[in-house]
């Protein structure tokens, strides 16, 4: 492999193969419950990554199907949960550790991801949150997409760059991981915005990365734009060398948590290549081996 996957990672850490879980546990989102907006992102569809948010089932039930159904098809025995939907901080502290101990009740769980929005923290949360490392790989996810703040505003997504910052800086100081989600092929993102990314997310020091492709959802304020014509979206063969263009500039040990996004059916309308996520893992290593490169080829460092 010419890049630091997550199954490898998992791997190193517990010697087996390791499956994340994802859950919905019911928490909203200040972009869209009128705290700051109430139209959410301009791509933002929950429903159409998390099956659980349509089928409204408790946490245990989502865990325990989650571990059966994974348990029979791939004979896996230790999971990580993601609580992945919507932000998964966004809630008081005492509703938050109620939630996250659900996780205690399953043996079979060894690690404990939490996706969220870098303003939805705050260092009681984080600290709160280190304490489940004593016994879990503890993992926080930022919703970041890209470190353009004029991007970030012409997406909706109501917070900074520095906002981020911020978010890393507290988490770090407790020791716990960081993974960013980026985005390729925003309105306007030009090759040299995202390449600006890449260096800037190398520079930070992030221990981990999820690619997602931009991608339109129905009932979402993308949809109308693509609709009416104002939105370009990647080729596949273009967004495959855009990934191997950031992940050459990211340092060896950042682990590549997601190499491409997919989206339900129900929910996509373009573009349809994002499905065949096996195809296009193939094309990215096939790239990097086209090219004689591999993650880390073009690292540089420099303040962020």
């Amino acid at each position: 492999m010419r890049y630091y996957s997550y199954n490898r990672y998992l791997r190193e850490k517990f010697g087996e193969r390791v499956h994340r879980i994802s859950l919905d546990a019911g928490f909203s989102c200040p972009n869209i419950d009128g705290t700051l907006s109430d139209t959410g992102c301009i791509y933002c569809n929950n429903s159409a990554f998390s099956h659980f948010t349509k089928e409204k089932k408790d946490i245990r039930t989502q865990i325990k199907e989650s571990i059966r159904f994974y348990g029979q098809k791939m004979n896996v025995k230790r999971f990580i949960a993601y609580f992945q939907a919507f932000s998964s901080t966004y809630a008081d502290i005492d509703r938050l550790k109620e939630t996250y101990d659900i996780i205690k009740e399953f043996p079979q769980i060894v690690g404990l991801s939490i996706s969220t929005r870098p303003d939805c923290v705050d260092e009681e949360k984080i600290a709160m949150i280190a304490d489940y490392a004593k016994e879990y790989l503890v993992w926080m996810e930022y919703g970041l997409q890209t470190t353009h703040n004029r991007m970030l505003e012409m997406i909706n997504r109501k917070h900074s760059y520095e906002d981020f910052l911020s978010a890393f800086t507290i988490t770090k100081k407790y020791d716990i991981s960081v993974g960013v989600h980026m985005i390729i092929g925003l309105p306007g993102h030009t090759r040299a915005d995202m390449l600006g990314d890449a260096e800037r997310i190398a520079s930070v020091g992030v221990d981990g990365i999820k690619f997602h492709v931009l991608h339109v959802l129905k009932n979402t304020a993308l949809e109308k734009w693509y609709q009416e014509g104002e939105v370009s979206l990647l080729t596949r063969d273009a967004y495959v060398g855009m990934v191997c263009d950031y992940v050459e500039r990211l340092p060896k040990e950042t682990v590549i948590l997601r190499l491409v996004s997919t989206a339900d059916k129900e929910c996509l309308i373009a573009p349809d290549w994002i499905n065949d996520r096996t195809s296009v893992m193939n094309a990215i290593n096939e790239e990097l081996d086209r090219r004689g490169s591999y993650q880390g080829a073009k690292c540089v460092t420099r303040n962020a």
